[in-house]
């Protein structure tokens, strides 16, 4: 089912209004299209706290896998640098409601900010936009910012953040990992002589995809869209690689990463389960960590985990991650209940026992109404 809103928000720059309190300062609020407006790569180039997901290659796979239109609000008049600016996503469906997601299938988001005090006028302009009632919500997903209490967020996700600092010696690192999940597993894999590859090519996303539709089911949910690999392979260049541990021909496991800056990035992770005993994951971590060492990159983004997840979030940090707290928000505070991704929950019963082509089918369907 496609997305069939109409935008009420401009692809041109145009003027927003400012938030109250602050018209008195003569602050305005400005919209620009990311994909074609220079000034965002060059703020997501040198911004500290801008990560892959920033970048306009994710902006470009969001929008050609699944149709979702990129904005960005900036206090940057147009012509000049950019210097704090907010990107968001329209996510528009007839299944789960027209909603703004800063940003979809992003684990975290943080506001492109000179000075914390702009990040409520930036999202003054878009609770007016969702007073507006042709949207649903608008949904932020930062790391250390949070909207002030004035402005009527509330919380509608938690979720854990695992970083592994990537700083101490080769060494070091394999030390701190935990003996008997994660040394002994690499120690196995090695011994297995298990074959690692790496790279974006169609052979390695095969290897890929038919993992990933194994753990998907074992996970009661339909995978992710082929086309959504394809867009960011397309999109991500050399900054994206997928890692496969083969026995022999046989693919065991596999991993996605993204690159960006000095960080390096775990997306998604799959496995054959009846080979899990050889140690194939853990191999692939640790080549990952072995390779961001040697490239310079300063730390790996494990990325999120459900607080629930106890298997996940342990073994994020048998590997010495180092956990933190990060919350989405969502105006109006009242949507904070609604949970898109349960319209995949409901085929879980179905999941579990369908062919593979109708999983394919499935996720084709419903993960472009769920971001």
């Amino acid at each position: 089912m496609a997305p069939t809103c109409e935008s009420s928000l401009k692809a041109d720059e145009v003027e927003r209004s400012p938030a109250v309190g602050l018209r008195e300062r003569g602050a305005k609020v400005f919209e620009l299209n990311p994909l074609e407006d220079p000034r965002w790569k060059v703020l997501t180039e040198i911004h500290p706290d801008a990560t892959v997901f920033h970048r306009v290659e994710w902006l470009q796979a969001l929008k050609s896998c699944y149709g979702y239109e990129p904005r960005v609000l900036t206090l940057t008049p147009p012509g000049l640098p950019l210097k704090s600016a907010l990107v968001f996503c329209e996510v528009c469906s007839a299944l789960t409601g027209n909603r703004l997601v800063s940003l979809p299938f992003s684990d975290h988001c943080e506001p492109l900010l000179k000075h914390p005090e702009e990040f409520d006028l930036l999202l003054a302009s878009l609770t007016e936009t969702i007073d507006g009632k042709q949207w649903k919500y608008f949904e932020i997903r930062p790391v250390v910012t949070k909207p002030g209490s004035q402005m009527a967020f509330g919380t509608s996700n938690t979720y854990l953040l695992h970083q592994l600092d990537l700083r101490p010696s080769e060494e070091s690192l394999f030390k701190s990992l935990h003996k008997d999940s994660i040394q002994r597993k690499i120690r196995r894999a090695e011994r297995e002589q298990l074959r690692y590859e790496e790279g974006s090519s169609d052979r390695l996303l095969d290897y890929f995809y038919k993992l990933l539709i194994m753990t998907r089911r074992r996970q009661g949910v339909p995978p992710q869209p082929r086309k959504w690999f394809r867009s960011l392979i397309a999109s991500m260049g050399r900054s994206l690689k997928i890692r496969v541990a083969l026995r022999g021909e046989t693919p065991v496991a596999s991993i996605l990463t993204l690159s960006d800056k000095k960080t390096m990035v775990y997306k998604y992770g799959c496995s054959d389960a009846q080979f899990n005993n050889l140690g194939g994951t853990a191999l692939l971590f640790w080549r990952t960590i072995q390779e961001a060492k040697a490239g310079g990159f300063g730390s790996l983004d494990l990325g999120r985990s459900d607080l629930e997840n106890r298997g996940l979030v342990m073994f994020k940090e048998r590997w010495g991650a180092k956990r933190s707290t990060v919350n989405y928000w969502r105006y109006p505070a009242q949507a904070a209940t609604s949970k898109p991704e349960n319209v995949i929950k409901h085929f879980k019963r179905v999941v579990s026992l369908a062919p593979e082509k109708s999983l394919v089918l499935l996720g084709n369907l419903f993960y472009r109404h769920i971001g």
